[in-house]
């Protein structure tokens, strides 16, 4: 019998369907030759130190440095872990053979090598390695399993890694902890967490100690063109007004004028870092939950392996491309004009040498169905970028025009979209690529007209007063990209490649450094930046060794843990470099002198509540025509007091088909305008809307706008609102998507069939018609085929 053992219970039963195991057991499938059973992550651990002798259960100084002569791995307490490793040791003692079916990386490697260790496994070892989990991924993988042994190098950095982080970890957090930490006050320190952190308070002092300085800059405009004066800022207003006389009431000439159509390739296909980066930008998303959005959408067979570093795509994916872009329906009008033709193939996708295990992260053939929320938004951004890539490149003009003023020199420059090529399918979104940022970037674009070289005329200089800014807190998306970099400001995207190889952390391992520091309370989010508490501040402080908080440093560790994944680097060496750090970083710290003892992090003081301002009735209402007289309540409206001398002032009850309560009349007698309404009528139709006064204090509608609601089968269309259903504003290009207002006996509200379009399902509704007239309650949802489906509770 063959034995694979998967990371997870549902990947083991997707592989259990397709290899034909179909008969469920208690903690593992069995058929057709197979048992296929899981492990839930980690099972297995490094060992503690009081796991090697109980003397160390105490933290004392005088124990340290702690070097186990062998490291040793234990089942993690759990009850659920116990009885599955159980499962395991006896399948894999009578197994003929086993296939390691673990995530397809280093982490997954070491997850399942210590299980068979520790299950002291004697049957030959064979290794699935896929990058997707679609049927025929898998069936590829089973026909083309590796050797284990092939692996080695791979499972050898894992557990370097592994050791290595516990060596400094287990050290350096007694040590400061005993050393530095006040009472009851725990200082966790990590090969990884604390550059990180470093990184993170070395930019919050910088921002909390800057000075701004007021500069100024030279401007004037040509032709409604605005040029800027190349001296740049000047820090002394007296220069700047003496350029400013020295060029007023003089023509400027246009000494040069350069238009050059070029291209814009596509951002590159998406590896884990930039596709973290970009939700953090668009979706508001923190790393983490992008990473498991990421992998959740993995594990439903809808993208590739999410954990990779690299941006390209091996030559032997080419022949698949056209299939996963038929495959993709909800984005048809997007991949229509590629169908039909060759695909696009170049360097900037297709590159064998910059992948190594896994490629970008793509879109599979696998229509994804009834994605909601941020998975939906998540998937959208990948499959976007992967369309954009087979577009045609983006044809522009850039345009630089030089002017000058007696001596002065101005500079000018636009670009302007010729062919979208890519950009077609962004539409009007902002596409932010900052693989290709430059200095011309902050320049604002403006459209150039033709300009003649010697042509010259008046212009209208003018000083803008400005001030030096800070540098910007770390977001989410910017520390992510600090980490892949070693804390170094790199935005070219080729030099940024080069410079991963001694980045801080994996990209797999990156979001949980970032939220470790967070359950810490070294640092906090303010709106989308992330500050240094005072806690994180002091560490960083108190900590003098450069090893322990540089992220160059930090960087060619991880340079020689890469290495030693390819072969290139000897582990032991790097064992003896990490023993000796260890061991050179206790004695240094024993030896220093006490500092001021770090506190525990406080609990934030919650704000106390504003006092609510008391509410205005109707009686306390002054007319808001004559401001003197009060509101008076007639038969079919309200009017002024003073309405004997004169002031004609009314609100009726009833105005546009709706009666107003006594709410939205005191917003409008006292803010000029009611709260947002909805289903007035304005010329036959009911629209949501504002009342308010116009100039002589008659009743006005000012129409509200309302989202246009996006078509979840094309995702070009809007949904329009007829007698009976919602429709696809592009039924004519044959979208058929229809939600009919009525379903099952039920007549649904505005508000579920708006949620029902934008999130593919309602929330839980009362009084559907069964098949024997029975009333159900239940959700209704969108099917994969973009149908209405009842799903009881």
């Amino acid at each position: 019998m063959k034995l694979c053992i998967a990371e997870k219970p549902s990947v083991a039963k997707e592989i259990a369907h397709i290899i034909g195991a179909k008969q469920r057991n208690d903690g593992y499938f069995e058929g057709n030759g197979y048992q296929v059973t899981w492990t839930f992550g980690h099972l297995c651990t490094l060992k503690e130190p009081q796991d090697y002798h109980q003397i160390f259960k105490r933290w004392q100084l005088g124990h340290l440095p702690i070097i186990p002569p062998k490291f040793g791995i234990k089942l993690i307490g759990n009850k659920g872990v116990e009885k599955q490793f159980k499962t395991i040791e006896r399948l894999v003692g009578s197994a003929e053979e086993v296939i390691n079916c673990g995530d397809a990386g280093q982490e997954g490697e070491l997850i399942q090598r210590w299980v068979l260790q520790k299950a002291n496994c004697q049957a030959p070892v064979k290794r699935l390695w896929i990058s997707s989990l679609t049927e025929e991924a898998i069936r590829k993988g089973f026909k083309d399993l590796k050797p284990a042994a092939d692996f080695d190098q791979l499972y050898y950095a894992g557990s370097s890694r592994a050791i290595g982080d516990w060596l400094l970890g287990i050290n350096a957090t007694r040590l400061y902890t005993l050393k530095y930490g006040a009472y009851g006050n725990l200082l966790s320190i990590g090969r990884v967490q604390t550059p990180t952190l470093a990184m993170i308070v070395q930019r919050h002092l910088e921002v909390e100690s800057f000075v701004s300085k007021p500069f100024w800059e030279l401007k004037t405009v040509y032709r409604e063109v605005i040029f800027s004066c190349t001296e740049g800022k000047m820090y002394e207003e007296e220069k700047a007004q003496s350029l400013q006389e020295k060029v007023v009431d003089k023509p400027l000439t246009i000494s040069e004028f350069e238009r050059k159509e070029g291209k814009e390739t596509a951002p590159k296909l998406f590896d884990l870092t930039s596709l973290q980066v970009e939700c953090n930008k668009k979706l508001s998303l923190s790393a983490d939950e992008t990473l498991k959005i990421a992998q959740t959408l993995y594990e439903s067979k809808n993208i590739t392996y999410p954990r990779v570093d690299t941006r390209y795509l091996p030559d032997d994916i080419y022949p698949t491309i056209e299939g996963v872009l038929k495959s993709m329906t909800g984005y048809q009008a997007l991949v229509a004009p590629l169908i039909g033709k060759p695909i696009r193939k170049t360097k900037n996708i297709f590159n064998n040498t910059k992948v190594t295990d896994h490629h970008a992260i793509i879109p599979t053939n696998v229509r994804p169905s009834s994605l909601s929320g941020q998975n939906a938004a998540v998937y959208d951004i990948i499959a976007k970028r992967f369309i954009a890539n087979f577009y045609d490149d983006c044809k522009v003009s850039k345009t630089t025009v030089i002017g000058i003023v007696d001596d002065t020199t101005f500079k000018a420059s636009g670009k302007e979209i010729l062919e979208p090529g890519w950009r077609t399918v962004y539409g009007a979104e902002q596409v932010d690529d900052d693989d290709k940022k430059s200095k011309d970037d902050d320049e604002p674009n403006q459209l150039m007209p033709e300009f003649v070289e010697g042509e010259s005329g008046p212009h209208e200089p003018k000083i803008e007063q400005k001030s030096t800014t800070p540098p910007k807190a770390y977001t989410e998306a910017t520390l992510l990209r600090a980490m892949e970099t070693a804390g170094k400001q790199v935005d070219d995207e080729e030099m940024r490649d080069l410079m991963k190889e001694n980045g801080i952390g994996r990209p797999s391992t990156r979001a949980n450094i970032i939220e470790t520091l967070f359950r810490r309370k070294y640092i906090v989010r303010q709106r989308k930046n992330i500050i240094a508490t005072n806690t994180g501040i002091q560490l960083i402080e108190t900590i003098q060794n450069d090893l322990l908080k540089s992220a160059e440093l930090t960087g060619t560790w991880e340079l020689h843990l890469r290495q030693i994944e390819s072969g290139e680097y000897d582990v032991m060496q790097f064992m003896e470099e990490m023993k000796s750090m260890v061991k050179e970083l206790v004695l240094e710290v024993k030896n220093e002198r006490y500092a001021k003892k770090i506190e525990a992090p406080k609990e934030p003081e919650k704000p106390k509540p504003k006092p609510k301002a008391p509410k205005v009735t109707l009686d306390q209402l002054v007319c808001p025509k004559c401001n003197k007289g009060k509101l008076l309540k007639g038969k079919s409206a309200f009017g002024c007091s003073k309405h004997t001398e004169g002031c004609s002032f009314l609100v009726p009850f009833e105005f546009a088909g709706k009666k107003l309560s006594t709410t939205q009349i005191v917003a409008l007698v006292s803010k000029n305008k009611t709260p947002t309404i909805k289903d007035l009528v304005v010329n036959g139709n009911k629209k949501p809307g504002i009342i308010t006064f116009d100039k002589d204090f008659s009743l006005s509608v000012q129409e509200k706008e309302e989202a246009p609601l996006l078509c979840p089968r094309c995702k070009e269309g809007n949904m329009l609102k007829g007698k009976n259903a919602y429709g696809c504003s592009r039924f004519r290009e044959n979208c058929k998507t229809l939600i009919p207002f009525n379903y099952q006996g039920k007549e649904l509200t505005s508000s579920q069939l708006l949620t029902l379009i934008r999130k593919g399902r309602t929330g839980k509704i009362k009084g559907f018609k069964s098949g024997d007239n029975n009333e159900v309650s239940g959700r209704v949802l969108l099917n994969k085929n973009f149908e209405l489906e009842l799903i009881q509770d």
